[in-house]
């Protein structure tokens, strides 16, 4: 039965994540911790995980995020583990994106008035920057970081009343991206691609980055980013594309989405000289069929061999981190806490993560009606 499937898994992350408990109290109360997060309940904060695990206040849950003595990175990296065994494929996809956690106040860690995607404005917000992994089995958050703006760098009085260490600096959210991504090279992720938006694929240094560390990429990026061309020119990508003859272009699904297929017209210009053995480099575009002005370019770094029809899967492959958000905040409570310190954040994403990650493991095993091998990179 599912219900068996399910309870099975959660004793199996249990068992993973034991040893970075060093006492029976915080290890046990963090499974009703996970638990009660995917219990539906209609807002899960200390109160109501508390009340569900049949305690008579929140003081518990509270101390478990604020101060008890567990690894938070330490389950970090075993939900990575555990969601890379179950949903492991060497095809799969890194997905690095970021999602905004609307604030009252301004002694949340992080916040302050800065444009959120999530609300589609400019918010009092902290924003985490998030890896998700994506392969036929399915999808899941693997790695987060919540990022620090320099105001808050700049004002260490302010970090250390939030709990923020001196050691923590001001990093880009493209810098937190290559920062998950080392970790998981390091822990030998098994995967063939990575994708971003614009707001990571227009910045030059991290595309540098993920050529240097051979990381295939398809990485939307703005109509005027400035590219070396096959003569060792520059030339803006939206005039590349413009001088495409129509016979480039081809009608490829980039997957299945909400409603059908999402098919667009796709093109590819080569750029860059002095291509790796085996690599290529190209500029792909995408082409509204309703609307032939309504254009998103992206460039992008594979195998040579690789086809439009495989970089156009690699670009609609991003929303499934999308997808990670709204379910991670509608299951799984991402963004239902109500705490202020850096270390509290981090225990809450990393614990609702890990209750995202469980329900995304146990539908593979049980549409498998076994459990998924661990692959090895």
């Amino acid at each position: 039965m599912v219900v068996d499937v399910v309870a099975a898994e959660l004793d199996s992350l249990s068992v993973r994540i034991a040893g970075r408990f060093t006492r029976s109290e915080p290890r046990g109360r963090a499974r009703e911790y996970v638990t009660g997060l995917v219990a539906g309940l209609e807002r899960k904060n200390g109160w109501t995980l508390a009340e569900q695990a049949g305690e008579v206040g929140p003081d518990g849950m509270q101390r478990l995020l604020r101060r008890a003595d567990w690894d938070i990175d330490g389950v970090r990296d075993d939900l990575r583990s555990y969601a890379t065994e179950r949903l492991g494929d060497r095809d799969a996809v890194l997905i690095a994106d970021d999602t905004g956690f609307l604030k009252k106040g301004i002694r949340s860690a992080g916040v302050q008035r800065q444009y959120s995607g999530t609300a589609g404005r400019t918010e009092n917000c902290q924003i985490g920057v998030f890896l998700a992994y994506a392969s036929r089995h399915g999808h899941a958050l693997v790695d987060r970081e919540l990022y620090l703006p320099e105001s808050w760098t700049e004002d260490r009085e302010r970090c250390r009343s939030a709990g923020i260490g001196d050691e923590v600096e001001f990093a880009t959210k493209p810098r937190l991206v290559m920062s998950m991504l080392e970790r998981a090279l390091t822990a030998g992720v098994p995967f063939r691609w990575f994708t971003a938006d614009e707001a990571y694929g227009q910045v030059k240094y991290l595309r540098f980055w993920l050529e240097q560390h051979d990381i295939a990429h398809v990485l939307a990026t703005r109509r005027n980013d400035t590219l070396v061309t096959t003569g060792l020119g520059q030339a803006r990508a939206d005039d590349l594309v413009a001088a495409l003859p129509a016979r480039s272009w081809q009608r490829v699904s980039a997957g299945a989405g909400a409603h059908g297929p999402r098919d667009y017209d796709w093109a590819r210009v080569a750029i860059r000289i002095g291509w790796a053995p085996g690599r290529g480099h190209w500029l792909l575009a995408r082409r509204s069929i309703s609307d032939p002005t309504e254009i998103a370019y992206y460039v992008c770094y594979g195998p040579r061999r690789s086809t439009i029809a495989d970089l156009a899967w690699i670009a609609g492959i991003r929303w499934r981190i999308e997808e990670c958000f709204q379910q991670a905040k509608n299951e799984a409570g991402l963004d239902h806490y109500q705490v202020r310190s850096w270390r509290a954040w981090y225990a809450h994403i990393t614990l609702s993560m890990l209750a995202h990650a469980w329900l995304a493991g146990a539908k593979v095993v049980a549409a498998k009606g076994e459990s998924v091998p661990a692959i090895k990179a």
